[in-house]
């Protein structure tokens, strides 16, 4: 059975602020959240503006423990790609971090997790760190295929990545039918979701990758639901849209 709290997994929480802020406010959030966490140690703090507002933030955030992240990312270094946005680009304008497989890629913009998987070797090869996202939707859950859903999200856009290559990847699990709609899993469902994944990572990989796996939750969050969500012991922090 693989533990839960025992390896001290440090929290990772992200904040995805997906097309949500202009450049003004952009910079006055991350102003706000300098001065009322900007020294913190004992949580991973992961700001995701969108790609406008990234060297703007970046300035913002200098000499705090808050780093900041791309919400999304190709998976070629360079080329003619239009509109797309590199690993190397996001490194050079100061990302440590990047979203990868977001339920609003897959749902909306057609993203498999073969797609999902290049990316993921894209950000690894270029020495960032990854929120991997997987989860069900409204229809997947009351089928009964939760369970399968996620299992076929985390094996195929793993598929390739190393042990050695696990430290740098947090899974996010987000059931979509609780993003943005106000519905939230309860803390058991989340616990339970968390609990698959983990013994998923032992199956895939090894025991010790998924007692030391960063799993955190998304969908819904507030600040009146996240302390009930992290107190549970396979949860370990937030993905925090809009």
């Amino acid at each position: 059975m693989v533990e839960a709290r025992g390896h001290a997994r440090k929290p990772t929480v992200g904040g995805n602020w997906k097309m949500n802020t202009t450049l003004e406010t952009a910079v006055a959030l991350a102003e706000s959240l300098v001065r009322s966490l900007g020294q913190t140690l004992q949580v991973d703090v992961v700001l995701c503006p969108p790609f406008p507002n990234l060297e703007a933030v970046y300035r913002t955030l200098e000499g705090s423990t808050l780093r900041m992240g791309g919400q999304d990312v190709f998976w070629e270094d360079a080329g003619a790609y239009t509109g797309e946005v590199s690993a190397p680009m996001l490194v050079a304008i100061g990302c440590s971090w990047v979203i990868v497989g977001h339920s609003e890629r897959r749902r909306l913009l057609g993203e498999s997790s073969e797609i999902v998987n290049r990316k993921l070797h894209a950000t690894l090869r270029n020495d960032l760190n990854a929120i991997l996202a997987i989860g069900e939707t409204y229809d997947e859950r009351h089928a009964g295929q939760t369970e399968q859903v996620l299992e076929e999200q985390l094996r195929d856009s793993l598929a390739g990545v190393s042990r050695d290559q696990m430290p740098h990847i947090v899974i996010a699990y987000e059931p979509v039918w609780a993003i943005g709609t106000g519905e939230t899993a309860s803390p058991e469902q989340a616990q339970d979701a968390h609990v698959f994944a983990r013994r998923l990572l032992a199956h895939l990989i090894d025991e010790e990758v998924a007692a030391t796996t960063r799993i955190q939750y998304g969908g819904s969050v507030t600040s009146s639901n996240a302390a009930a969500l992290m107190s549970q012991p396979d949860v370990d922090g937030a993905l925090v849209g809009g």
